[in-house]
């Protein structure tokens, strides 16, 4: 099994693909991309977990925490053959590292400068795309093809422009909806935290629903009109994907957000892991 990881600078996504069928899925991907990329079938995800990215959490604590991850849903860290990182998070790279040579046996793979893509990246510098925004990318066109736009909501959103052949054309980064509320309480000495989710209706009557409708349909305005411009300027109709997770909540009331996919990022590692795995050598260490 391939054990692929997307670690955010809030959180950690892990996902279990199970080999066999990621090559399946691969070859129907290759044989898609010649069509565009629309219709690509996933590979098998076997199970996901979501959990908080901690900093300063040690080589053992990671260990510990992983493994039992995998015992409560009857998986021995054994049946992990491969592991691919992409991280956004220098500090604990060489945690993670550590951690899947001491409790996986396995030398991880990390999406950095050198790994084969597919995609032309089209922009001033393509060693400052952070590894998540390029998974996006290579997932969005294998199972969209393209014009595509990705709006990845995390710490940050990010939006990702894809040309029709696949290239990747540049993007935008916004303050995401939780640190927008994070900077409006710590500054406004009155306000209390609430639950950041969709009001009845935009009006409020109290502080609460105030705080809400400001947050969640000032938070999607920001969305639309960054898309807006961004379909503006690339012209045609690409389209539009939302992952994270967030990307439920917000796509809901978006006028043009036409897909949620919140594996995606997930995706993309184990495509770019099937790009680059034939050029690697077996991932166990000794």
């Amino acid at each position: 099994m391939l054990l692929a990881l997307d670690v955010g600078n809030s959180n950690t996504t892990l996902g279990l693909f199970r080999l066999d069928e990621g090559k399946k899925g691969s070859a129907a991907m290759a044989s898609s991309q010649s069509r565009g990329g629309a219709g690509a079938e996933k590979a098998l995800l076997a199970a996901h977990w979501r959990v908080t990215t901690h900093r300063a959490q040690t080589v053992d604590e990671y260990g510990v925490f992983f493994v039992n991850l995998f015992e409560m849903h009857g998986l021995a860290p054994g049946q992990v053959t491969h592991i691919i990182i992409a991280s956004v998070v220098p500090p604990v790279e060489s945690t993670l590292r550590q951690m899947c040579e001491n409790y996986f046996h396995v030398e991880p793979m990390f999406v950095e400068p050198g790994i084969k893509t597919g995609v032309k990246l089209l922009i001033d510098n393509p060693a400052e795309l952070g590894a998540d925004r390029l998974c996006d990318c290579v997932a969005a066109y294998e199972r969209y093809g393209g014009p595509c736009i990705v709006v990845d909501f995390g710490t940050a959103t990010k939006f990702e422009v894809i040309s029709e052949r696949g290239e990747y054309l540049g993007g935008a980064i916004a303050p995401g909806l939780g640190l927008s509320a994070e900077a409006l309480f710590a500054h406004a000495a009155k306000l209390s935290r609430v639950d950041i989710k969709r009001p009845a209706k935009a009006i409020g009557t109290n502080t609460v629903a105030h705080l809400q409708s400001g947050l969640y349909f000032g938070y999607i305005g920001l969305v639309d009109g960054i898309l807006e411009r961004i379909v503006a300027e690339t012209g045609g109709k690409p389209r539009i994907v939302a992952t994270g997770g967030l990307a439920p909540m917000i796509a809901a009331d978006s006028r043009y957000i036409h897909e949620i996919d919140e594996m995606l990022t997930l995706e993309g590692l184990q495509i770019l892991f099937e790009r680059n795995r034939s050029a690697r050598p077996r991932g166990r260490s000794r």
